[in-house]
């Protein structure tokens, strides 16, 4: 089994708090990982899935069942189907209140986000579970298998990449047709498919809601909603832009990418990296998996953004702590690449020390390349003490 990096993290605040949410998408992990942490533990546990009609009937009157295991730790799955239990668990758990007493798992967050931080504030912890990402795989892998293959465990793991790519399509299919739906979004499964094939297309750009709702045939409000529902679900990512004090005109719009770089080259039909380094998509599609592996890497104690002004000066991504710019990542898929003044223009509007050209190159070092950037693997970025 691939050691997951969250695990330390989980195993100290689950000494800390009652309630411990894992969220993520579908088929990421999160039950062989909160399994995993029982045993490393020695707690014993409980696991009931809320899709499992004989596990939903066990709660149909949750206290004196929670009050019969009070001394276990109660795994209950699918959370989100249940929101209306959150306003019992604040008196069950406070009536009773001992760190690592329930263990939640969410493949999506309206419904769970509201209800239990209304209700479980100072009780629960929420913890982001992605699919693999490059520090869990990267001693038996390689960057480029993670990269085609996407993170799910399934398709990474798979014996072939046509079992990889047979699972992709059945997983979007899946989420498309009925797990989206189950969450409350109310459009039609088709035109979920059509803006997941736009997505796909505009990946890494700056997104333009009028016009994408515009060939799509749908109102703005119904095309915000959509996109909320599927960020929710964490199949895809909304990047906001770094607003410096520079007098220049500056982006306002979000860029969108689709978080896994598997299911989003099934929808482009790229099956291998030679088809990828051929496609016009293929700058984006690196940028996506550079991104996404910082953000799950560096964690929530940085914030995110890009930074791109009207004149061209950009930098792909803007790694931000204390409101203060201290790293700048320009992400290029060719191992030689050519820097534009844009990207030297935004360093001096950013005033960042650590900057970064992250490209697929095998070596682990960090590389001056002058003018205050340094070239590397994304290997060797994540595992920089710079900042």
């Amino acid at each position: 089994m691939i050691k997951r990096f969250a695990e330390q993290e989980l195993i100290k605040t689950f000494r800390l708090f009652p309630a411990l949410a894992l969220l993520g998408p579908r088929q990421a992990g999160k039950t062989t990982l909160a399994k995993a942490l029982l045993k490393s533990l020695q707690k014993k546990g409980l696991y009931l899935d809320m899709e499992n009609p004989d596990d939903h009937f066990l709660l149909q009157n949750p206290v004196p069942f929670f009050e019969q295991y009070k001394n276990d730790c109660i795994i209950i799955d699918e959370i989100q189907r249940i929101p209306e239990l959150f306003p019992i668990l604040r008196s069950v758990i406070d009536k009773h209140r001992k760190p690592g007493r329930f263990f939640f798992l969410g493949s999506a967050s309206p419904d769970l986000l509201a209800k239990s931080s209304e209700t479980l504030a100072g009780r629960i912890y929420y913890h982001e579970l992605s699919p693999f990402i490059l520090k869990e795989v990267v001693t038996k892998y390689s960057s480029e298998r993670l990269l085609i293959r996407g993170g799910f465990p399934i398709p990474f793991l798979a014996k072939t990449s046509e079992e990889a790519r047979l699972w992709q399509q059945s997983f979007l299919t899946t989420y498309v047709e009925r797990e989206l739906p189950a969450l409350g979004l109310s459009v039609s499964p088709k035109l979920v498919h059509r803006l997941f094939q736009m997505l796909a297309h505009w990946h890494g750009g700056i997104i333009n809601y009028s016009q994408l709702g515009s060939a799509l045939g749908v109102s703005s409000p119904t095309l915000h909603k959509t996109i909320n529902y599927l960020e929710d679900a964490f199949l895809i990512r909304r990047l906001q832009p770094w607003f410096s004090k520079a007098k220049k005109r500056i982006a306002k719009s979000p860029k969108v990418y689709i978080r896994d770089t598997g299911i989003l080259l099934n929808l482009l039909k790229i099956y291998s990296m030679k088809d990828l380094l051929g496609h016009p998509q293929c700058g984006m599609v690196w940028e996506g998996f550079v991104l996404e592996q910082c953000v799950n890497h560096f964690g929530k104690k940085y914030d995110y953004h890009f930074y791109r002004t009207q004149d061209g000066t950009e930098a792909d991504l803007v790694i931000v702590k204390g409101g203060r710019p201290v790293a700048a990542i320009e992400s290029k898929i060719n191992n030689a690449p050519v820097l534009t003044a844009g990207t030297y223009n935004a360093i001096a509007d950013l005033k960042t020390k650590n900057n970064f050209v992250v490209t697929p190159r095998r070596d682990q070092g960090l590389i001056d390349i002058g003018k205050g950037l340094q070239l590397c693997s994304i290997e060797a970025l994540i595992e920089s003490k710079i900042f």
